[in-house]
């Protein structure tokens, strides 16, 4: 095990300093672009201001026979676009594929100064954030990388899931985790082909009254697994993604997910499609009730301290926290969207 003290010492000389504490960024959705066709390449731009961070997609979807054309695509779309405040991700090809160590190596050596997250595919245990984790550090020191590139573990496999504690506290190159329901529904041995979702055999009953029909609720597949990768991530610094869901028709399943994820602590879900973008922008983001009921609670205990009385209701510290959890989403999402904040009736400010 490594020493505290060590922990944050850099694995390569001349390697970035590791981060302290993450980046403040808004991370609503992580859109999904697929950087062998040109024709979405030639949509970023027009992307870049409409979502919180553009992933450059290296891994499933991507035929074998396109890799390499995915990987010059994404190494392209990035030297060609100024972010600015929008992140820029790659999901790498899984560890145990071909594709994995060349990836790492163009990819950095091409833009490691503007890439802020590697996405790592079906994360096992912390071992495999070791191996990235010194690869990085090697790579952004023979390159001269600025700034340390962070590490996203997808949860997709049983062992991963059963590892989650181990992952989350494996490096401080760690930015979060995402549910990765569909590799992780064939990990299991799951039965069912849905991408992300409830499924409408997995319900319970009501109590049998008599000369009553039974009442039947469909039930969350995926509660149980994002609740502990919410309580992994949150216990070590980092923010937790609800992944793919993969039926683009069915928007308000989608919003129900999305939802469900927002509230059991989620910072974003991803996007495979631009119909689901400002899905994701609706879902992740409070109220206009709820952030005004929030600053009221942060006016009235300005030191966080005591409890007071507001709207017939007692504040106390623990809500005082619960409202400022609110407040700093609302001032993020008002420096990043103007538009949304106007609709929200919120600004940066506080006001």
């Amino acid at each position: 095990m490594k020493l505290p003290r060590r922990f944050f010492q850099p694995l390569a000389a001349g390697a970035p300093q590791p981060y302290r504490d993450l980046p403040v960024r808004l991370e609503r959705m992580i859109h999904f672009v697929p950087p062998h066709l040109d024709k979405v390449r030639a949509k970023v731009p027009d992307l870049i201001p409409q979502v919180d961070v553009i992933l450059g997609n290296l891994e499933d979807a991507i035929p074998a026979d396109m890799k390499l054309e995915a990987r010059r695509g994404f190494i392209a779309m990035a030297k060609a676009n100024d972010f600015g405040g929008t992140g820029l991700w790659t999901r790498v090809n899984a560890l145990n594929s071909p594709w994995l160590l060349d990836d790492l190596m163009e990819i950095v050596a091409e833009v490691g100064d503007k890439l802020d997250v590697v996405m790592v595919p079906k994360v096992e245990g912390p071992w495999d954030i070791h191996y990235i984790d010194q690869l990085l550090a090697q790579l952004e020191a023979r390159h001269g990388v600025s700034k340390p590139i962070l590490v996203h573990a997808i949860l997709e496999t049983a062992q991963g899931v059963a590892n989650v504690d181990a992952i989350a506290c494996a490096s401080p190159r760690l930015h979060g985790m995402s549910l990765g329901p569909a590799d992780l529904a064939a990990s299991r041995g799951m039965k069912t082909t849905r991408v992300g979702g409830g499924h409408p055999d997995y319900r319970v009953l009501a109590d049998a009254t008599e000369g009553t029909a039974r009442a039947s609720y469909q039930q969350d597949l995926w509660h149980y697994t994002i609740a502990r990768m919410v309580d992994a991530c949150q216990a070590n610094g980092l923010k937790a993604f609800y992944g793919p869901f993969g039926d683009f028709s069915d928007a308000a399943a989608c919003e129900a997910q999305f939802r469900n994820a927002f509230l059991l602590g989620c910072a974003g879900a991803w996007t495979l499609h631009p119909s689901q973008i400002e899905i994701a922008k609706q879902v992740f983001a409070p109220d206009a009730g709820e952030i005004a009921f929030a600053r009221k609670i942060l006016a009235a205990m300005p030191d966080g301290t005591g409890a007071v009385m507001i709207d017939g209701k007692m504040q106390d510290d623990a809500t005082w926290k619960q409202a400022k959890v609110i407040d700093d989403l609302a001032r993020m999402i008002a420096a990043k969207d103007p538009e949304q904040a106007r609709a929200l009736g919120i600004d940066a400010a506080g006001d």
